[in-house]
């Protein structure tokens, strides 16, 4: 078959997530770099943290500013162009999407409202918080959607903790006191990264704080356990942690309302807290519902079929959180988990590939290689599947071990190989130099 010129093709990637950067990057490796295609990477920070990482720079064990990706240093890296801009439009007609403008802190535009064309476009812009329009969710919450939205969480909890520190009056039960709706895996993770923080924070000066009693944290899940869409077996274990860390779980337990006090429960109990965190439920952008006739869920996500091609246009692909796609023989959409998106990520690499050279691609495979929790800097729980684990349990270092590892892989995907193994030194090495707490 005779190879077809497409030096000129334009791809758009809409979100810089890790499926979208990883995308971007191979495609950037092994298009941009031979010049058969355009590759742009569209996001509306100028920096990438990894998502499952958000718990931890909520807390403050992870300084983002020291461990974020730069979207144009890695753009000139990898061969793929960076555009600064959040995604309000489409038009399939005339192939292109519509950016809004960025404004400073006068008023003055720093990036004006521009059209950007594509040839083909990937949609992976993710997944915002579902409240489920629960009263006073949306005005009394904070979220761990995107690194600003930790930040602030993390931003808030430094002051609680001066403030308690240099106080007069004795600390009481609602003053650092954090309920967290949502006992899936964002939920438990940021509760045991909390204790750890809380604990840290100690060692720095502030010494009047009680680690264990005066930090109260409350998970509050709807369903009959934690981390419901995962085994039992792991939810036990999960459980058995958060029990030995303090941290009170409250399972069947639906959320009624929100107040700036805390939080009203179906059964007519009220959580006191001074600060509010929901991670129930995912949905996506309320915007993707409005792009051009594009099909969508219930819950805003593009339906996509088993080659990621959204049902109404094939020269429009979605992928990771922010796609719904249900494969042949299976009964449910596919998981909004990381590891879905890095499996897109490289099955779109080679399937764009294949349909620029006018092949015709295979469809999509998903393989579930299990999950793994974090509960602290040297504990982990979980469960890896596949190849030669078949399906093992794993707890401890071990696991935190291969936690770890996952995000390697992440970095391994959006830097080399080689140039990820140098990262992972150098952060060894600072890691003994930095303060292993942000109080600022």
């Amino acid at each position: 078959m005779k190879q077809k010129n497409n030096a000129g093709h334009r791809i758009v990637i809409v979100g810089g997530g890790a499926g979208g950067l990883e995308l971007a990057t191979r495609l950037g490796r092994s298009l941009g770099k031979r010049g058969r295609a355009q590759v742009t990477l569209v996001d509306a920070s100028l920096t990438h943290i990894w998502k499952p990482l958000l718990h931890e720079v909520a807390a403050g064990t992870l300084d983002s500013g020291e461990d974020a990706l730069d979207y144009l240093s890695q753009a000139q890296r990898h061969h793929f162009r960076f555009q600064y801009g959040r995604m309000i439009g489409l038009d399939r007609g005339n192939k292109a999407i519509r950016l809004a403008p960025f404004k400073d802190a006068e008023g003055r535009d720093v990036v004006p409202e521009r059209n950007l064309e594509y040839d083909t476009l990937v949609m992976a812009v993710g997944s915002v918080s579902n409240h489920f329009n629960t009263p006073g969710a949306a005005e009394h919450c904070l979220y761990l959607d995107d690194s600003a939205q930790a930040e602030r969480f993390q931003q808030l909890l430094v002051k609680a903790f001066l403030r308690a520190q240099v106080q007069e009056t004795a600390i009481d039960e609602s003053q650092l006191s954090v309920a967290i709706v949502g006992g899936g895996a964002t939920g438990v993770e940021l509760a045991a990264e909390l204790r750890n923080a809380a604990r840290k924070a100690v060692g720095y000066g502030l010494d009047r704080i009680n680690p264990e009693t005066d930090l109260r944290l409350t998970v509050i899940e709807a369903a009959d356990r934690v981390l419901p869409a995962l085994s039992p077996r792991l939810s036990i274990k999960t459980r058995k942690q958060l029990d030995g860390l303090g941290v009170s779980v409250l399972t069947g337990s639906k959320v009624t309302e929100v107040t700036d006090k805390g939080m009203h429960l179906e059964s007519g109990e009220f959580i006191p807290a001074d600060m509010r965190v929901w991670s129930a439920g995912v949905k996506g952008p309320a915007w993707l519902s409005e792009l051009d006739g594009l099909e969508t869920t219930s819950g805003n996500m593009l339906v996509a079929n088993e080659f990621l091609q959204t049902t109404r246009d094939e020269n429009i692909y979605a992928m990771g959180d922010c796609a719904s796609v249900t494969l042949p023989g299976q009964d449910k959409p596919l998981p909004p988990r990381a590891q879905t998106a890095s499996q897109q990520a490289t099955y779109l690499n080679k399937s764009i590939g294949q349909r620029l050279r006018g092949q015709q691609p295979s469809a999509f495979t998903y393989k579930d290689y299990g999950s793994l929790i974090s509960l602290s800097e040297d504990h982990a729980v979980g469960r890896l599947m596949g190849g030669v684990f078949g399906s093992l349990m794993l707890e401890g270092l071990l696991a935190r071990a291969a936690y770890n590892m996952l995000y390697r892989k992440h970095l391994a995907a959006v830097h080399g190989l080689f140039r990820m193994l140098i990262l992972i030194s150098l952060r060894g090495l600072f890691k003994r130099t930095r303060p292993r707490l942000k109080l600022h």
